[in-house]
């Protein structure tokens, strides 16, 4: 199955949410006034005062005009976030450049603005902020102003223990915002795939649904197509010896006839076909998985190693015939010339195993498998990947409470295998009911 994710849903959403920057302005600017206020009126300690202040007030100025300007639930494009991202790393590297650059102990946060844009934000926004982050970091080195200390006493930092510093900082920049991004993508990867899952399974059940729309339509047509039967039998015994209307009348009530013998039928094949449609017994519903996958040149050799007298008799479930179905695909296109279905049951569970003879997973594969985009399976590519479509195979039947297993053959057999085992009442319905 191809799912292609942009044309279904388009690009994934990376508009970061005002009210969130707004919370997090305050909290920095409550922390920044706090730290200005301890440092220089309980320690002491000389600092410019002045300029802290306007920009501590600017940075209050700006989150004011945001709150009011915006609704909280507005979400901000890449550009406005860079924007607003970009303002605050301004903000914060001209307050530490004024308070000792490198030797302030909270020279680190530097990093904030650019972990945020890397965990919400597109890429080229992102490495752009980390680039101005960068050379704020290297001016720190140089800046004339000391780190406010007590009177009379200078604290020096030698030029190597800078460099250190320099060096973690942008270490520890580089390697929070690589891994909020890859946190990031990957959150976002897994949403779209279960999106895709929600709308593979609401399609199935829709598909497994007609019948019953089909018997509301012949019930709901059948009142007004009684009414027009009758009134085409009035019209042809008035008009029925007249030249000009006598063909037209006739078609109408023949037509009106036909409609109802349509729906007559339609009603008769959903209440006849009803239990059958929304129970299977195990070998019913494994014969109608595989009989879609049986015209590809590849052999499909169903072995059902349990008696079909004690066989399990459920109902009719969307997510498992698709998922099974889907297992089956994969099987079927790697496959040097057959795949193999081996069925079996005991009184506690049930047991499904698909195997084809093709090249097996690759080590890699394996230990990934189900995730959204493995891509593929080794010295293979006929199909064209293993990703989104296994992921959403493997997630519909785990909801419906089997456990799969992935793996290879042995040397002298080789080839993919994949076991669905189910507890026994997960699969059966009462029959009684």
């Amino acid at each position: 199955m191809n799912i292609d994710l942009a044309a279904k849903f388009g690009p994934s959403s990376r508009r970061l949410r005002l009210e969130t920057l707004v919370r997090l302005r305050w909290v920095a600017v409550a922390g920044q006034l706090l730290t200005v206020v301890l440092v220089a009126f309980w320690f002491q300690f000389s600092m410019p005062l002045t300029a802290c202040f306007v920009l501590i007030g600017a940075l209050a100025a700006a989150n004011t005009f945001l709150s009011i300007a915006f609704p909280a639930t507005y979400r901000l494009e890449p550009a406005a976030a860079f924007a607003v991202l970009a303002l605050d790393l301004f903000q914060m590297g001209a307050l530490l450049f004024i308070t000792g650059g490198l030797s302030n102990p909270f020279a680190p946060l530097i990093c904030i603005p650019v972990i945020i844009s890397f965990a919400s934000q597109p890429s080229r926004q992102s490495i752009a902020l980390f680039v101005t982050a960068l050379a704020f970091i290297t001016l720190f080195a140089f800046t004339p102003y000391s780190l406010p200390w007590f009177d009379g006493q200078a604290l020096e930092v030698h030029p190597l223990l800078q460099l250190a510093m320099w060096s973690s900082i942008v270490s520890m920049t580089a390697f929070a915002a690589f891994y909020a991004y890859r946190v990031s993508q990957e959150s976002t990867l897994l949403a779209d795939a279960l999106t895709a899952t929600e709308l593979i399974l609401q399609r199935e059940k829709h598909l497994h649904q007609l019948d019953g729309l089909a018997a509301a339509a012949a019930h709901e047509l059948g009142t007004p197509l009684a009414t027009i039967s009758v009134v085409a039998k009035e019209m042809e015994r008035e008009l029925g010896n007249d030249e000009r209307y006598r063909e037209d009348v006739q078609l109408l009530r023949s037509q009106s006839e036909r409609c109802r013998d349509i729906l007559r039928r339609l009603t008769t094949l959903t209440s006849d076909g009803e239990a059958h449609m929304r129970q299977l017994p195990l070998s019913s519903m494994i014969e109608e998985v595989i009989a879609p996958h049986r015209e590809f040149g590849i052999v499909v050799e169903l072995i059902e190693k349990s008696d079909r007298a004690n066989e399990p008799i459920g109902a009719r479930n969307p997510a498992i015939l698709y998922g099974l179905g889907n297992l089956l695909e994969n099987a079927v296109d790697y496959a040097q010339s057959k795949v193999t279905v081996t069925t079996e049951y005991s009184n506690s569970e049930v047991r499904v195993t698909i195997e084809d003879d093709g090249d097996g997973f690759s080590a890699g594969v394996l230990q990934r498998i189900g995730e959204p985009y493995v891509t593929s399976r080794q010295r293979d590519s006929r199909a064209g990947g293993l990703g989104l479509g296994l992921f959403i195979a493997k997630t519909l039947l785990e909801r419906s409470g089997a456990s799969l297993r992935f793996e290879n053959g042995a040397p002298a057999r080789p080839g993919a295998r994949v076991i669905v085992t189910w507890p026994r009442e997960y699969m059966e319905v009462d029959t009684a009911l």
